[in-house]
């Protein structure tokens, strides 16, 4: 019933000379990340060692997932440090992630939040996304609150959902429902899968519901479905059950 989307096929690489890997534009190491791992591995490399701060930020992205060479988080953990070492907020925002999860290095939370405080002051939507759930983690929530918003206003749809809870909760702000939903369409839109399972609980018909959840179960991750199929399994619609048994079949329940 539900299937990931498959990207489209991507362009064919340039040969791996060094003056192509050097002149390497960002819609090449886009094409390049979407292509055969171990061919995506190779070439990104390549455009890492050669200096390129997009690529080592996108090696490092490789090394964490293992797409195409073994999983080496502290090789990972390097190439961030490399990239951010320029002044890149993208990479310094991952290197904030490393200190937060303990990707090829220990855990040290307040170094993660010092990295995304400063990347959220220069405006970065993702800095301010996990500058916000981290306060928000630590029950300060007015504050995070506000930098959920600021990077909302940008259009960064997971926060346009996380503050779409806060409107529906009333969370440090008057309940607002509709504005709750308003925000919940457009993250939904972006492609946000809690997005489109908010949107499939409002729906008013069972074919609005499906439609929604099933997008949902397409991209969602596995803790966020193993939820989803209990929700579910609870309602009464037989369609309903069905996707949640789908999901549960998915997941190897």
């Amino acid at each position: 019933m539900f299937r990931r989307r498959r990207p489209a096929p991507a362009p064919a690489l340039p040969p791996l000379a060094p003056a192509v890997v050097r002149e390497a534009t960002a819609a090449q190491l886009a094409a390049a990340f979407a292509g055969p791992p171990q061919e995506a591995a190779r070439w990104i490399a390549a455009a890492a060692r050669a200096g390129m701060v997009e690529a080592q930020i996108l090696f490092g992205q490789i090394l964490l997932e293992g797409r195409g060479v073994p999983a080496d988080p502290a090789a990972a953990f390097g190439w961030f440090r490399t990239a951010a070492s320029t002044g890149d907020i993208k990479a310094e925002t991952m290197l904030g992630r490393c200190h937060e999860l303990g990707w090829g290095t220990p855990i040290d939370l307040p170094k993660a939040l010092a990295i995304y405080a400063a990347g959220a002051q220069r405006g970065y939507d993702w800095a301010q996304y996990n500058l916000a759930s981290l306060l928000a983690r630590d029950g300060q929530r007015a504050e995070a609150f506000r930098w959920f918003r600021a990077a909302a206003e940008q259009s960064h749809a997971k926060s346009m959902t996380v503050l779409g809870r806060y409107l529906e909760e009333g969370w440090e702000t008057p309940r607002d429902p509709e504005a709750a939903r308003a925000l919940y369409a457009r993250a939904a839109a972006l492609g946000d899968f809690r997005a489109q399972f908010n949107m499939g609980t409002l729906a008013t018909t069972t074919e609005a519901a499906l439609d929604w959840f099933t997008k949902a179960a397409a991209t969602g991750s596995p803790g966020f479905l193993g939820q989803m199929a209990a929700a579910l399994g609870q309602r009464p619609e037989p369609e309903l059950q069905a996707l949640s048994a789908e999901i549960r079949r998915k997941l190897g329940a």
